[in-house]
């Protein structure tokens, strides 16, 4: 079926795979182009003869009573958004390329220890916390608080609950064949499109991630699947690029926590997405994704 198959991240319910496919094609050409290879951009996004294809599943995520509302999430699941609320604040604090993002949320993730009453009412802090550093502070505090919810319930429901986590697995499955030469995933997409690859049972010649949060220990990683964590066994190499600031993201090394990573994980490329560190098209542009992509549709890579 598809050459090349794109798997989205979170907050695209209000999208469409032929739309998201509209904004992605354009980026990734540009990064195929920068990288050296003009033809094969051509190929990718003037001419269309490399079949490109969106595995969509953002449409799991809109309210299923219609009435406008976020669907909320049960305790557990609270829970677990609280976790991953702090560990996004950690990033900032620990590796933030500015010192006053770091020392910001240094002093907002001291704020949210505090003991509170029930799970929802300890979300409140962290969520309070986290409109005040990028990305997520310059779209002010109202829009922010709803994107940051927004986030954490969709990595929150994919990582909980089996119905989900099962039919975005199959929505991938359907568009992976002997003909697919790459899989590129950005944010939530990037764990999908992992434990996807662990389902395959053909070679996948590259797997490119990018502000992925495949190495976020305890809120990710110990949930993953398969367990324990390892670089699956049918990716022949597998690209992880990370914007410094992009605090969805784990922290851009990740070889030492995927066994297998030897000669197939290549994890140590920063980029610098400026004022937007988690937006996927700006990943796509850069020469980190096209180069690798042009290798390997061109045969040019040693397999």
């Amino acid at each position: 079926m598809a050459e090349v198959v794109l798997v989205h991240g979170i907050a695209q319910e209000q999208k469409s795979a032929d739309g998201l496919e509209a904004d992605w094609l354009p980026s990734l050409a540009g990064g195929v182009r920068v990288a050296g290879h003009p033809e094969l951009a051509d190929r990718l996004y003037r001419t269309r003869d490399i079949d490109v294809r969106m595995a969509f599943y953002g449409d799991l995520f809109l309210p299923r009573d219609q009435q406008g509302g976020a669907e909320e999430l049960d305790e557990a699941e609270w829970e677990f958004a609280g976790q991953l609320g702090r560990e996004w604040l950690r990033r900032v604090a620990e590796d933030a390329s500015r010192e006053s993002e770091r020392v910001l949320a240094e002093r907002e993730l001291a704020e949210t220890t505090g003991e509170t009453q029930g799970v929802r009412a300890a979300l409140r802090p962290v969520v309070n916390s986290l409109t005040r550093v990028k990305p997520f502070a310059r779209f002010g505090v109202a829009l922010a608080e709803r994107m940051v919810v927004k986030a954490l319930r969709q990595v929150t429901r994919y990582l909980t609950d089996e119905d989900t986590r099962a039919e975005i697995q199959r929505r991938v499955a359907v568009l992976l064949d002997e003909d697919t030469q790459v899989v590129i995933a950005h944010s939530l997409g990037s764990v999908v499109a992992y434990e996807a690859a662990h389902q395959l049972g053909r070679p996948l010649p590259l797997l490119v991630t990018c502000g992925s949060p495949l190495g976020l220990r305890s809120v990710v990683y110990d949930r993953l699947r398969p367990q324990p964590p390892a670089v699956p066994p049918q990716v022949r190499r597998w690209i992880n690029v990370v914007d410094q600031d992009d605090l969805v993201a784990a922290r851009p090394e990740l070889t030492s926590m995927f066994p297998g990573a030897q000669g197939v994980l290549e994890s140590v490329y920063t980029v610098d997405n400026g004022a937007k560190p988690h937006e996927a098209t700006f990943y796509l542009a850069k020469r980190q994704i096209g180069l690798p992509v042009a290798e390997t549709l061109t045969g040019h890579h040693n397999q």
